[in-house]
C-alpha cells in the first residue's frame, strides 16, 4: 500500500532572465514540469504562484507549466521580481516542493531626462568679464547605463528674433552656464535661451528647459541734463522780477539717468552762484527758487551752477549752468548779448577784410611799378633810335639862314628825327625877350640862356 512519502519534484526546462521592461503581456518567462513518484492521490500535484500581479502560471500540456507575464513591466518601479512556485500533492498529510525564480528586468530607454527645475533664472552684472560663470542646469534620467547619460546643449530658439543666444554657452558635461562677452544693461536687460538635455540611448530622448538671464545694472552712466540745454551756446537767462518774494520759482533743472534702481535716483545741489544766499535748489525735484527777497545790492545778472548726482556706488554727477536776470520791468528787456560764435564770426570777417585790402594794395603797387618800368624801357628805346644833330651845326645853320633873311625873326629850333619815320617834328622856341640879338639866341649865350621859351611844334616832310 502506497504511503505519501515522496514530495513532488519540479524540473525547470527553460528560464529567461533578465527580462526587458518593454516585454508584452503573455511572454513566457519559465517552463517547468512536475512529477510525484507516489501513486493515487499521493501522486496528484497542484502548483501555485504567490505573486499573481505581474506573473501567472499557465498549464502547458500534461505535467508542464508556463510562467508568463500578465501586465506591463517597469524597471524604474521594480527592477527585480522574486517569484515562488509551490508544488503540493494530495496526500495526507500533503507534501510540497518550492521553486524560486528571480526575474531581473533589463532597462529600455523609455525615459527622457528630467530637469530638477521647470525653469532657471540666472543673474550677471553688466560690464562682466568674458566667460563668467552664472549658474548651472541639471537633469536626471531614470534609466541606467548609456540610457541615463545626459549631455547638455543650446537648443535653437523657436523664434528667429533671439540674437542673444550667441552670448551664452553651456558645458555639455555638467550643464554649467557661462556668459561669453560683456553685456550692457542699457542695451540688453534680460534674455532667454533654451537648454536641451539629451541621453545616450538609441534612439536618444531629450528634454528642454528655459533659462532666463537677467543683467544686473551697474552705475556706469552719469546723469544727463535735459534742461537747461548744456550745449556750446550760452544758456538762456531766466527773468526774475526784483519784487519777487522768497520761494519764487525761477526754473527747474531736468535730468535723467540711463541706469535703473538706486543708480538712477538723482539729487540736485547748488554748487556755485553769484549770490549763494539768494538761491536754493530742491534736492529731489531740482526746482530753483529764491531763498530771500531781492535787494538793490544784488547783481542784475546772476550765474548758477547746479550739481546733479545719482545714488550709485560710487556716485556719478553732472553740472547744469544757468543764469538769471533781476529786472524791474519785463517790458524793457534788452539783452545785448552776443554769442561767442557771433564774435568769432565777426573777428574772422575782419581778418578776411584786412587780408583782402593788403592783397589789393600789393596788386596796385605791382601794377604801377610794371607800368613805370615799361614806360622807362620804351623811352630808352626811342632815345636809342633818334638822330640828334650837334648844337654847333644847328646854331651855324640857323645863323646862316638868319643872315640870308629867310626867317623874319630869330628862332631857336630843336630837331628830332626818328629812323624809319616819314615825318619829322620841328620845335622852335619863340624868344621871350625880342630885343636879344640873333647871335645870342642862335648861339645859346647870354645871361638869359636859362629862361624857358615857348615851343611851337612844326611838322615837315622829310
Amino acid at each position: 500500500v502506497d504511503v505519501n512519502d515522496n514530495a513532488p519534484e519540479l524540473v525547470v526546462s527553460s528560464f529567461s532572465s533578465p527580462l526587458p521592461e518593454n516585454t508584452v503581456p503573455g511572454t513566457v518567462v519559465a517552463l517547468f514540469s512536475v512529477r510525484d513518484r507516489d501513486s493515487g492521490a499521493n501522486g496528484k500535484i497542484s502548483c501555485a504562484l504567490h505573486d499573481q500581479l505581474f506573473f501567472s502560471l499557465r498549464p502547458a500540456y500534461k505535467n508542464y507549466y508556463e510562467l508568463v507575464t500578465v501586465s506591463v513591466l517597469d524597471r524604474e518601479e521594480t527592477a527585480q521580481y522574486i517569484l515562488t512556485v509551490t508544488a503540493a500533492d494530495a496526500g495526507s498529510p500533503p507534501l510540497t516542493t518550492t521553486q524560486t525564480f528571480t526575474v531581473d528586468i533589463s532597462d529600455v530607454n523609455d525615459n527622457a531626462p528630467v530637469f530638477n527645475q521647470t525653469s532657471y533664472t540666472m543673474y550677471v552684472r553688466e560690464n562682466n568679464g568674458p566667460t563668467v560663470f552664472v549658474g548651472a542646469v541639471s537633469a536626471a534620467d531614470a534609466d541606467v547605463g548609456l540610457n541615463a547619460k545626459v549631455t547638455y546643449s543650446l537648443a535653437p530658439g523657436q523664434r528667429a528674433e533671439r540674437p542673444s543666444c550667441s552670448c551664452i554657452s553651456v558645458n555639455s558635461e555638467n550643464g554649467h552656464v557661462f556668459v561669453l562677452r560683456p553685456l550692457d544693461y542699457e542695451q540688453l536687460r534680460q534674455t532667454e535661451v533654451t537648454v536641451s538635455a539629451s541621453d545616450a540611448g538609441s534612439p536618444p530622448l531629450r528634454a528642454n528647459v528655459t533659462v532666463r538671464l537677467v543683467v544686473v545694472d551697474e552705475n556706469d552712466n552719469a546723469p544727463l541734463v535735459l534742461y537747461p540745454a548744456q550745449d556750446s551756446s550760452p544758456p538762456s537767462s531766466e527773468l526774475v522780477p526784483v519784487s519777487a518774494e522768497a520761494g519764487y520759482l525761477i526754473t527747474k533743472v531736468v535730468a535723467v539717468d540711463a541706469d535703473s534702481g538706486q543708480n538712477s535716483w538723482l539729487s540736485y545741489h547748488l554748487l556755485r552762484a553769484t549770490e549763494p544766499g539768494l538761491f536754493t535748489v530742491a534736492v529731489q525735484s531740482g526746482e530753483v527758487r529764491l531763498r530771500r527777497p531781492v535787494t538793490e545790492r544784488d547783481s542784475v545778472k546772476q550765474k548758477l551752477v547746479v550739481l546733479v548726482r545719482d545714488n550709485g556706488k560710487p556716485p556719478l554727477s553732472a553740472t547744469a549752468a544757468l543764469s538769471a536776470l533781476l529786472l524791474k520791468d519785463f517790458s524793457d528787456v534788452r539783452l545785448p548779448h552776443s554769442s561767442p560764435a557771433t564774435e568769432d564770426e565777426g573777428g574772422s570777417l575782419t581778418i578776411y577784410l584786412i587780408i583782402s585790402l593788403v592783397f589789393v594794395s600789393l596788386l596796385f603797387l605791382i601794377s604801377t611799378a610794371v607800368f613805370v618800368a615799361r614806360k622807362v624801357c620804351k623811352r630808352k628805346e626811342l632815345k636809342a633810335g633818334h638822330v640828334l644833330y650837334g648844337a654847333d651845326n644847328l646854331q651855324s645853320s640857323l645863323a646862316d639862314a638868319a643872315a640870308a633873311g629867310t626867317l623874319p625873326r630869330a628862332y631857336c629850333y630843336e630837331i628830332s628825327l626818328t629812323t624809319g619815320s616819314g615825318n619829322s617834328e620841328f620845335k622852335f622856341l619863340k624868344p621871350i625877350l625880342p630885343s636879344l640879338p640873333p647871335q645870342q639866341c642862335a648861339m645859346g649865350q647870354g645871361p638869359d640862356d636859362e629862361q624857358d621859351f615857348p615851343c611851337v611844334p612844326v611838322s615837315t616832310e622829310d
